[in-house]
């Protein structure tokens, strides 16, 4: 149905853009990058000198002389190429090397490593998954839980405030900053659903009234940090679900489960649209008793009023740990226009 997007080097440092028209062979097609091609020469013109020099020549920003290293405010850190988010301050720490230090990546799938060679030393470079553009090294001397240091140049990164998330279109990593929301006196819950091809589903639940973001991902099954590719086979026992982060002053759990109901067929086991494997059964994975609670209502009743001829096989489990999809199934009907969904998205009350 979908694969992994082909990383462009910095003279490119953008994809084809393609996307399914329909059935499950042209799903499997690689996906590219919505985003317009940029060239060298257009890096040039909206990248600083000292930018360029790192992010497409593999350059290193002077120690202690550097925008980030000893910044101490919440937020996020963005490609400063791509605008994607890579690591959040909750992550960051003093290392003392006098660049940006952080123990890991906001997701795994948003760098890449490659070993390094130059200068005599053998090293892993770390690369923004999205531009391919150079960051910085990964070194095993930082602190727990990972015991990694990702020293990244400042000069890769663009930072971006907690209280300028939703303004600037990041306001799903809200979430990564729950003493600030709490401050701001927004309380927001988390469902998790899924209905089939994550792509349509998210698509869906972005346009109801009340949903703060979503996030597409894997759940259900046993395995860490899983691919799509291992998704695929079946033998993860993951489905591919959809997080909905939501203002419960705006819109109810039960009504998010009306949707859930609408967008998708709950007789069919195993199988949505044209995508066929476990990885697509109906799943409602709740967060709280009282989502289990109005799940199995909901279900009942359902099944009492005869609207469905065949059994519901949805089933309703507790929340296992919920791994992000890879940055291209993020908002892929967004990216892609046109592409592949098998939920009808033309009426959503």
């Amino acid at each position: 149905m979908k694969s992994s997007m082909t990383l462009i080097l910095c003279t490119l440092l953008a994809a084809v853009l393609s996307a399914g028209t329909g059935d499950k062979s042209m799903k499997d097609k690689k996906d590219g990058d919505a985003n317009a091609a940029a060239s060298k020469g257009e890096l040039k013109k909206r990248l600083t000198a000292e930018q360029y020099k790192v992010v497409c020549e593999n350059g290193t920003e002077m120690a202690f002389h550097n925008e980030y290293w000893d910044n101490h405010r919440e937020g996020i850190y963005v490609d400063i190429v791509s605008g994607k988010p890579l690591f959040s301050s909750t992550d960051k720490f003093d290392s003392g090397s006098g660049w940006p230090s952080f123990t890991q990546p906001i997701d795994k799938h948003a760098i890449v490593t490659k070993s390094d060679t130059s200068y005599g030393m053998v090293r892993t470079e770390a690369r923004s998954a999205y531009a391919d553009a150079h960051l910085g090294h990964v070194f095993e001397d930082g602190p727990q839980p990972t015991g990694l240091r990702y020293c990244i140049n400042s000069a890769a990164l663009k930072f971006i405030p907690v209280e300028e998330l939703s303004a600037k279109g990041y306001g799903a990593y809200l979430s990564l900053f729950p003493a600030h929301q709490k401050k701001q006196g927004r309380k927001t819950q988390t469902a998790v659903f899924a209905a089939g091809c994550f792509w349509g589903v998210e698509a869906y639940y972005k346009r109801v009234k009340g949903v703060v973001s979503t996030r597409a991902g894997y759940t259900g099954g046993d395995k860490l940090n899983p691919t799509y590719e291992e998704v695929c086979t079946g033998t993860t026992r993951h489905a591919e679900a959809v997080e909905v982060t939501f203002d419960p002053s705006a819109v109810s759990y039960e009504r998010l489960l009306y949707h859930f109901w609408k967008l998708h067929d709950p007789t069919q086991l195993n199988r949505q649209g044209n995508d066929v494997g476990t990885q697509y059964r109906s799943l409602i994975i709740y967060t709280t008793p009282e989502q289990k609670a109005a799940a199995e209502k909901a279900k009942a009743e359902l099944e009492k009023s005869g609207r469905f001829k065949k059994k519901i096989v949805t089933e309703i489990i507790p929340a296992k740990q919920f791994f992000s999809a890879e940055e291209y199934h993020q908002d892929y009907l967004d990216k892609n226009p046109g592409g592949y969904c098998h939920v009808d998205l033309s009426h959503i009350d």
